[in-house]
C-alpha cells in the first residue's frame, strides 16, 4: 500500500505541475490592432467608471451588479493617493478607501478591473489626488522630469502594485485586473514643458512597464506613448482617434457621460442618444474597449472636491445616480446598446470594416469573419433630417444624428435615437422637516488670541494650513488717531483687499462688513468697499475660505490661496494706507473645528442655545440637531436650499461642503440630442442653487439619536433644512410602431413581425398605481410633459390600465388593434405613456 502510494505521488505532481502550467499559459491579457486579448481571445469590452471613495461599502455590491447588469465587461477606477497615504509612509487602506475588497467585491462579480493608478488622477478631486505633504517635499516639481517627484511616484505605485500581486487581482495571477494606467491626461502638460515633459513620459512608462504587472499598461491622451504601453482616447467623441502604432488597439478610456458640477453653474446634461451614437460611432470605426466616465459618479464627501469650486455632488449625469439608482432613459438605453454590439462582437474582432457611402451624410460600415459572421453600421450624420437608405436588400429608416446596428447585415435590432428603454421622473419627498435645532456661534478671531501666530506681511494660506481645514484667519490692528477727517465728513475709509481666492468674509470689529467670492474659471477675488472704523485700535479679522485645490494645470503645486495682497485703506488723512507690509496675526481653523463639534462629545464641550434664542441668518454659526433614521431603503439627502455656504456632518461624518446660496448662472433652455455635444449644452439649474440636495449614506446612520451638524458661513435659515427621499414618481415609455429591438433577433428565424412592446417598470417596494397619460398616434413633448397630438386613438388607456395597474412591471405591445384601430393610417405613429409609481 506504502509503495502503491509512493508510486503514484511523482504522477500526482506531475498531473498538478501539467494544470499549473496550463493555467499560466491560459491566463494572460494581450493585444492586437483590433482588440485587447484576454485567455488569447479577442474581446469587445465595455467599461464604467466607478470610484470607490465616492461611496460607501455598504453601495459598492449594488453598484457592481447594476453595472453588470448593465452589460458592462470592465469596472474602471481610479486609485486616489491623498486618500491612501495622507501624511509620509502612513497608509490608509480603510472603509471607502478599501482598494482590496472594492476590486475583490468586482471579481466576485465576474467583471474585469482596469486599475488607473496614475497616480495623478485629475477627476476633479482634490490636488488631483496627490497628498498636500507632497507639495513640501525639498526640491519636488509636480510631473516632470524631477528627481524628488520620481521617487515618490515610483514608491507610491510600486505599494499599490505590490498590495495587489500579494492579494493575486492581477488577471495573470488569476483576478479580475486585465489593464493598468500610468500617469494620467499628460499629452497636454507634457506639450507645454517640452523635453523634461518627454523625459517624463519615457520614464514613467519604463517604471511602470518595469513592475511585472502581466497585464498591459495604457496612458491616455499621450501620443507618444513608448512601446508597449497603449496609447488612448479621452473626450465627447472619439470616432476618428487613431493609437500611435498600428499594431495597438483603438481604446477609449474616458467617453464623458455629462459633466461635473460647479458652485456657481448651471447643471450639465448629456442626451442618452448622443451618448449611445458616440459609442456605436466609435466601435464601427474599429473602436474595441470603451469606457464610460462616469457609469457611477457618486459624491465628493468630505473635502475632497478640487477645482476649486467642484461641487460636492459628483453626479455627472451618469447611468447609475449619484444616490445609486438607475438613470433612465440613459442606463437602459445603454444596456440595449451594449447587447446590440455583444451580438456582433465575432465579427468587429476579425478585421477591418469595409466603408460604403449611402447617401449624403450616411454610409453603412459592415465587417465579415472568416467563418462568414456578418455585421453592419448604417449612420446618419446629418443633425436635422432623417434618411431613408438602401442597404443590401432593404430600406432603413435612420433618425438624425444616429446609427443602426444590424448583426448579421440584415436584421436592425438597435437604432441610437430610438429609446426603448423606460424614462423616470424622480422625486425628493421630505421625511423630517421638523428638526428641533440649537445654534453655537463662531468666535471672530483677533490677534490678542493665545493660539494665533504673528509675523511679518501676508502668508499663502496653503502654506500655513497644509490644507487641514478651509479656513485661515488673517488678522490686523488698524490705528485711527482722533484727527482723521474722515470721521468728521461722514465719508468712511475703502478697504480693498486682493486674495488668490476663493472666499472671503471680511470683520470690522467682531462685525461682518462683507462676503466676496470667485468662481472655477476666476479663483481670485477682490473686496473693496467701505467699512466703519472708529478712533483707536481696530481688529480687521479676514476669514480666508479655500474651495478645493486645484486638480489640474502645468505645475499647478505653485498655485496660490488666500489673501496676498496688495491690503490698502483708503480716505485717511495720509491718503492710502497699505496694510500689507504691516504685522498681521494668522489662525488656522475655527474654533468650533478645535473643538470637534461636529463629534457627539466635541458637541457636548459647548453650551448651545435653542427656541427663541437660536440663531437665524446669521454668519459663523453652527446648528445641531439630532433624528432618528427613518424607515426603509430609499436614498436619502439633505435639502440644503435654505442655507447659504459651510459644511455639514452626520455622525461626525463629512457629508461635505455645502454652497445652494451661490446660485446658478450660465445659459439653459431646450435641448436636442442631435448634433456635437458639448458641456455648455443640455444645461439646467439656471438661476437656482447649483447643488440643493446633498447625499446623506443610510449606512452613516443609526435607528435613533443620529448628529447632524451644520456651519454655517454666511448666514442661513436651518428650519428650512429638512431630510428627504428620493424615489421614482412616475415612469414613461415612447415607442414608435416598427421600432427596431432586441426582440428582432430573436423573431428572425420563427417569421414573426416585429411588435415593439412599450415596457414600464417600478422600483422594488413600489408598484403602478395611476397611468398619468396615454396615447397612441402622434402624441408630443417628453417624460413629464406629454400632450395629445393632432392624431390620438381615444382607447389609448384601456390597454396599459389592463395591464399596468396594480403592477410592479407590464408591457404593453405597439399595435392599432391593442387600441381599438389605426387612427391616422398614412403616419407613423407612436406609444407615449406615463405612469405613476406609488
Amino acid at each position: 500500500m506504502g509503495l502503491r502510494f509512493f508510486l503514484l505521488r511523482p504522477a500526482i505532481f506531475l498531473f498538478l505541475l501539467l494544470v499549473s502550467l496550463l493555467r499560466c499559459a491560459t491566463a494572460s491579457v494581450t493585444y492586437d490592432d483590433r482588440a485587447i486579448m484576454v485567455n488569447g481571445q479577442r474581446r469587445v469590452l465595455i467599461s464604467g467608471s466607478i470610484h470607490y471613495p465616492r461611496s460607501t461599502p455598504e453601495m459598492w455590491p449594488d453598484l457592481i451588479q447594476k453595472a453588470k447588469e448593465g452589460g458592462l465587461d470592465v469596472i474602471q477606477t481610479y486609485v486616489f493617493w491623498n486618500g491612501h497615504e495622507p501624511s509620509p509612509g502612513k497608509y490608509y487602506f480603510e472603509d471607502r478607501y478599501d482598494l482590496v475588497k472594492f476590486v475583490k467585491l468586482v471579481q466576485q462579480a465576474g467583471l474585469y478591473v482596469h486599475l488607473r493608478i496614475g497616480p495623478y488622477v485629475c477627476a476633479e478631486w482634490n490636488f488631483g489626488g496627490f497628498p498636500v505633504w507632497l507639495k513640501y517635499v525639498p526640491g519636488i516639481a509636480f510631473r516632470t522630469d524631477n528627481g524628488p517627484f520620481k521617487v515618490a511616484m515610483q514608491k507610491f505605485t510600486e505599494k499599490i502594485v505590490s498590495m495587489m500581486q500579494a492579494e493575486k487581482l492581477f488577471q495573470t495571477q488569476g483576478g479580475p485586473i486585465i489593464l493598468s494606467q500610468i500617469e494620467n491626461e499628460f499629452g497636454p502638460v507634457e506639450w507645454e514643458i517640452g523635453a523634461p515633459g518627454k523625459a517624463y513620459t519615457q520614464w514613467a512608462a519604463k517604471m511602470a512597464v518595469g513592475l511585472g504587472t502581466g497585464v498591459p499598461w495604457v496612458m491616455c491622451k499621450q501620443e507618444d506613448a513608448p512601446d508597449p504601453v497603449i496609447d488612448t482616447c479621452n473626450g465627447f467623441y472619439c470616432e476618428n482617434f487613431k493609437p500611435n502604432k498600428n499594431y495597438k488597439p483603438k481604446m477609449w478610456t474616458e467617453n464623458w457621460t455629462g459633466w461635473y458640477t460647479e458652485f456657481g453653474g448651471s447643471v450639465p446634461h448629456r442626451p442618452a442618444e448622443d451618448l449611445a451614437f458616440s459609442v456605436a460611432r466609435f466601435i464601427q470605426n474599429g473602436g474595441s474597449f470603451v469606457n464610460y466616465y462616469m457609469y457611477h459618479g457618486g459624491t465628493n464627501f468630505g473635502r475632497t472636491a478640487g477645482g476649486p469650486f467642484i461641487a460636492t455632488s459628483y453626479d455627472y449625469d451618469a447611468p447609475i445616480d449619484e444616490f445609486g439608482l438607475l438613470r433612465e432613459p440613459k442606463w437602459g438605453h445603454l444596456r440595449d446598446l451594449h447587447r446590440a454590439i455583444k451580438l456582433c462582437e465575432s465579427a468587429l474582432v476579425s478585421g477591418n470594416p469595409r466603408v460604403s457611402s449611402l447617401g449624403n451624410n450616411q454610409e453603412a460600415h459592415v465587417y465579415k469573419s472568416k467563418s462568414g459572421a456578418c455585421t453592419a453600421f448604417l449612420a446618419n450624420y446629418d443633425a436635422k433630417s432623417s434618411a431613408k437608405v438602401f442597404f443590401g436588400n432593404a430600406q432603413y429608416d435612420l433618425p438624425p444624428w444616429s446609427i443602426s446596428i444590424l448583426p448579421d447585415c440584415k436584421t436592425e435590432v438597435f437604432n441610437t435615437a430610438r429609446l426603448g428603454a423606460q424614462s423616470s421622473q424622480m422625486k425628493m419627498t421630505p421625511v423630517n422637516s421638523a428638526f428641533s435645532w440649537q445654534s453655537y456661534n463662531e468666535e471672530t478671531a483677533s490677534a490678542d488670541d493665545d493660539d494665533s501666530t504673528t509675523m511679518n506681511g501676508l502668508w499663502e494660506q496653503v502654506n500655513v494650513t497644509r490644507d487641514a481645514t478651509d479656513y485661515l484667519w488673517y488678522m490686523a490692528d488698524v490705528k485711527i488717531d482722533p484727527d482723521e477727517g474722515f470721521l468728521k465728513n461722514g465719508q468712511s475709509p475703502v478697504l480693498t483687499i486682493f486674495s488668490a481666492g476663493h472666499a472671503l468674509h471680511v470683520f470690522i470689529n467682531g462685525q461682518l462688513s462683507g462676503t466676496v467670492y470667485g468662481g472655477l474659471d476666476n479663483p481670485k477675488l477682490t473686496f473693496s468697499d467701505s467699512v466703519k472704523l472708529r478712533v483707536g485700535i481696530n481688529k480687521v479679522s479676514l476669514l480666508s475660505v479655500s474651495v478645493g485645490l486645484p486638480n489640474v494645470g502645468v505645475h499647478f503645486e505653485t498655485w496660490n490661496a488666500g489673501v496676498l495682497g496688495p491690503v490698502t485703506l483708503k480716505g485717511l488723512n495720509e491718503g492710502t494706507r497699505d496694510l500689507s507690509k504691516q504685522k498681521w496675526s494668522y489662525k488656522i481653523g475655527l474654533k468650533g473645528e478645535a473643538l470637534s463639534l461636529h463629534t457627539v462629545s466635541g458637541s457636548s464641550s459647548v453650551e448651545w442655545v435653542e427656541g427663541s434664542l437660536l440663531a437665524t441668518k446669521q454668519p459663523l454659526t453652527w446648528y445641531k440637531t439630532t433624528f432618528s433614521a427613518p424607515q426603509g431603503n430609499d436614498p436619502l439627502a439633505l435639502d440644503m436650499n435654505s442655507m447659504g455656504k459651510g459644511q455639514v456632518w452626520i455622525n461626525g461624518q463629512s457629508i461635505g461642503r455645502h454652497w445652494p446660496g451661490y446660485i446658478a448662472r450660465g445659459g439653459c433652455g431646450d435641448c436636442s440630442y442631435a448634433g456635437t455635444y458639448s458641456d455648455k449644452k443640455c444645461r439646467t439649474n439656471c438661476g437656482e442653487a447649483s447643488q440643493r440636495w446633498y447625499h446623506v449614506p443610510r449606512s452613516w446612520l443609526n435607528p435613533s439619536g443620529n448628529l447632524l451638524i451644520v456651519f454655517e458661513e454666511w448666514g442661513g435659515d436651518p428650519t428650512g433644512v429638512s431630510l428627504v427621499k428620493r424615489t421614482t414618481g412616475s415612469v414613461c415609455a415612447d415607442i414608435y410602431e416598427g421600432q427596431p429591438t432586441l426582440s428582432n433577433w430573436a423573431r428572425l428565424t420563427s417569421g414573426k413581425v416585429n411588435r415593439p412592446k412599450a415596457h414600464l417598470w417600478c422600483p422594488p417596494g413600489q408598484k403602478i398605481s395611476q397611468i398619468k397619460f396615454a396615447s397612441y398616434g402622434l402624441p408630443q413633448g417628453a417624460c413629464g410633459s406629454f400632450n395629445e397630438g393632432s392624431c390620438h386613438a381615444h382607447k389609448s388607456y384601456d390597454a396599459p390600465q389592463r395591464n399596468c395597474i396594480g403592477k410592479q412591471s407590464c408591457s404593453v405591445t405597439v399595435a392599432p388593434e391593442v387600441f381599438g384601430g389605426d387612427p391616422c393610417p398614412a403616419s407613423m405613429k407612436k406609444l407615449s405613456l406615463e405612469a405613476i409609481c406609488s
